[in-house]
């Protein structure tokens, strides 16, 4: 994860925030102790602004998020 590090999550808190492959969490508070994470909505939003706009895609439009950041 480049420069990142992973972090196994239990599986209640998965479940909990509705966590799927792929998503991003913010951590918003942290001691030695605690860490109060929340999901990173911001995908989320940016699809819902962009499905206001009723632009249509090709029917046989397919998003390769590979190609999508290939340099």
């Amino acid at each position: 994860m480049g420069n990142s590090l992973a972090v196994r999550l239990p599986k209640a808190l998965v479940e909990e925030l509705a966590l799927k492959s792929g998503d991003t969490l913010d951590i918003v508070a942290a001691s030695a102790q605690k860490l109060a994470v929340e999901k990173d909505q911001r995908r989320q939003r940016a699809l819902d602004e962009i499905s206001q706009l009723k632009w249509k895609l090709p029917g046989d439009y397919v998003f390769d998020r590979d190609e999508a950041n290939a340099r």
